[in-house]
């Protein structure tokens, strides 16, 4: 199985989040993971694989303009992905952008299951979030289910 961590970045708050995403996914030995800042994302890499998860800071309530320009490209060509999970930075929970990703997913690739509920990450919580971060393994959970 593969799967790829997506994400944009603007102070590299949203790097670090996906890179401890990666490690945690990692430990599912199933599992082959690639990471990619968006504006450096393979499309074919990204619509092979089994599993994407995107990850955005908050600007006002939405994702950055690159992951909405990237699910938009991913909704226009043949993705074999059936399992997608988000995730967002923010300051304040007001507003998430996770919501917004959900939705435009939900418009543009009808047919991905979310399989895990999104993760908020607060920055000013600091980024040492071991119970956020430890739901990367969530995985575990949907591999033995698939199987």
């Amino acid at each position: 199985m593969k799967g790829i961590v997506v994400y944009d970045t603007k102070h590299g708050n949203t790097k670090l989040v996906a890179e401890k995403i990666v490690e945690g996914m990692m430990e599912v030995k199933e599992i082959e993971i690639a990471i990619s800042e968006v504006k450096e994302v393979n499309m074919e890499e990204a619509a092979d694989s089994d599993v994407l998860l995107i990850g955005s800071p908050n600007h006002v309530g939405k994702p950055a303009r690159g992951i909405e320009a990237f699910i938009n490209k991913l909704g226009k060509i043949d993705s074999k992905t059936t399992g997608v999970g988000v995730f967002d930075i923010h300051i304040a929970q007001d507003n998430s952008a996770y919501t917004k990703m959900e939705e435009r997913i939900g418009e543009k690739l009808p047919g991905l299951r979310l399989i895990t509920p999104s993760l908020l990450v607060k920055i000013k919580t600091g980024l040492s979030m071991k119970g956020q971060l430890k739901r990367a393994s969530f995985l575990n959970a949907w591999i033995s289910e698939r199987k």
